[in-house]
This record gives structure tokens, C-alpha cells and sequence, in this order.
């Protein structure tokens, strides 16, 4: 019986705290991180260039609403998510079909939802 292994993840979160926390765990969850940036204008490029098995969105990145990033990847038919401070309702109304996980989140429910969120595509 063999097991999948879990993947690589582009990470996007404007707090380093946060995005270092979130790493840990993603790496304690057997992930890999292809790319990681707290930047929109860097999130745009490393959207486009970097090879990925699903994001983790923030919704906000400095004030700036992470949809640019998050309509390039949809355009790349890659999955994604979003880590949202708040709820469904800040998540770009344009994208609120896709998962979101309700920060601050703990590693059970990460794991769920990614797990969730590839199987689905495999489906």
C-alpha cells in the first residue's frame, strides 16, 4: 500500500509570525513550500512562475485584497485556499466558492482542508 505524499504549497501571509507558524506546521504536516512571500507584488510573480500543488491565501495582504493573486492561479487551474481573519464574508466575493479556514486555525483543521481540497480535485 503506498501513501501519497502531501505536496508543495505557495504560501502567502503579510504577517511573518504568522506565515512562519503556518510554514511549521505545513512542514509538520509532510508538505513541502515551493514559495512563501508577505508581498502582493511579489505574490503576483511567484503565482506565475512557481511550481505549486495548492495555495494558502490571505485575504489581506497590507490592505491590499489578495484577488489579482488569486485569479492568476485560478487561470493556471491550480487550487487554492484562503486564511481569512474574517470569515466567509472577507473572502472576494468573486472567489467565495473556494475553501477558506477561519484564522486563527489549528493544524488539525489545516490538514483537513487541504487534504479535503486535493482529494477533491483527484475526484
Amino acid at each position: 500500500m503506498t501513501t501519497m505524499q502531501p505536496g508543495s504549497v505557495f504560501l502567502v501571509e503579510d504577517e511573518a509570525m504568522i506565515r512562519m507558524m503556518v510554514a511549521d506546521m505545513l512542514e509538520e504536516l509532510g508538505y513541502r513550500i515551493a514559495a512563501e512571500t508577505g508581498e502582493l507584488s511579489e505574490a503576483l510573480r511567484l503565482a506565475e512562475t512557481t511550481d505549486f500543488d495548492i495555495a494558502i491565501l490571505d485575504v489581506n495582504v497590507n490592505g491590499k485584497v489578495i484577488s489579482p493573486v488569486a485569479d492568476l492561479i485560478k487561470a493556471r487551474n491550480r487550487p487554492f485556499i484562503f486564511a481569512t481573519g474574517y470569515g466567509v464574508q472577507g473572502v472576494p466575493a468573486e472567489h467565495r466558492d473556494r475553501p477558506a479556514l477561519q484564522k486563527p486555525f489549528q493544524i488539525e483543521a489545516l490538514a483537513d482542508l487541504l487534504a479535503n481540497t486535493l482529494k477533491n480535485l483527484a475526484a
